[in-house]
């Protein structure tokens, strides 16, 4: 795990940092409709599609890798690990499980296969041990579509991304799935998010 301490100084985003984290602070979130019909198409299983999807784009942007490290300095990681729940039928509890990123497709899904199937039965908040600092979260919540959501995190030094993946649906002879992606003002404009937004969909397309 690598890092880059950001020199306040001189960074250009020192004042909309200190704004939004101190004088006003402030997270959002922003609810979108993936176009998901390739993935569907090509026989792909979606929850691993979509967290190597989305931990792709949130590699491409140091604003979804900025973060305070241990010792309190704000920093960018050098990459960013997903992090992703998973539900337990029978106890209607659920397990969060961290899968190490590769940018070949292939072996991301070999990764994740393997963590499921070690750590997919682990009824604990961490099923996987030894979390590493550089991760990102991600949910899913497939019994219902939603238009918008919000989570409320009372930590505003809690920069990382947080992402909501829904129930997809049909419309128009497409396949849609919502995703809600919260993020910080600190660190994360609306332009950043949209940005972030259209990565994703070109990925889905892509991939």
């Amino acid at each position: 795990m690598n890092y880059t301490v950001i020199d306040k100084n001189k960074w250009k985003r020192r004042q909309y940092f200190e704004h939004y984290l101190s004088a006003v602070p402030c997270t959002y979130s922003m609810t979108v409709k993936l176009d998901i019909t390739n993935i569907l198409a090509k026989g792909l299983k979606l929850y691993p599609a979509m967290l190597y999807v989305l931990t792709k784009a949130v590699n491409s942007y140091e604003q979804f890798r900025t973060a305070f490290n241990d010792n309190d300095e704000l920093v960018i990681y050098s990459n960013m690990e997903p992090c992703y729940t998973v539900f337990h039928k029978e106890s209607e509890t659920f397990s969060n499980i961290w899968t190490k990123y590769s940018e070949d497709y292939e072996t991301f899904c070999r990764n994740y296969n393997e963590d499921i199937l070690n750590y997919g039965s682990v009824e604990l908040f961490w099923a996987k041990p030894d979390v590493p600092k550089n991760v990102f979260t991600v949910s899913m919540i497939p019994w219902t579509a939603f238009d918008g959501f919000n989570l409320n995190v009372s930590d505003f030094r809690y920069l990382l991304p947080i992402f909501t993946i829904g129930k997809y649906f049909s419309e128009n002879g497409k396949t849609y799935l919502p995703l809600a992606v919260q993020v910080h003002h600190a660190v994360c404009d609306g332009f950043h998010v949209c940005r972030f937004i259209n990565n994703v969909q070109e990925q889905i397309e892509g991939i």
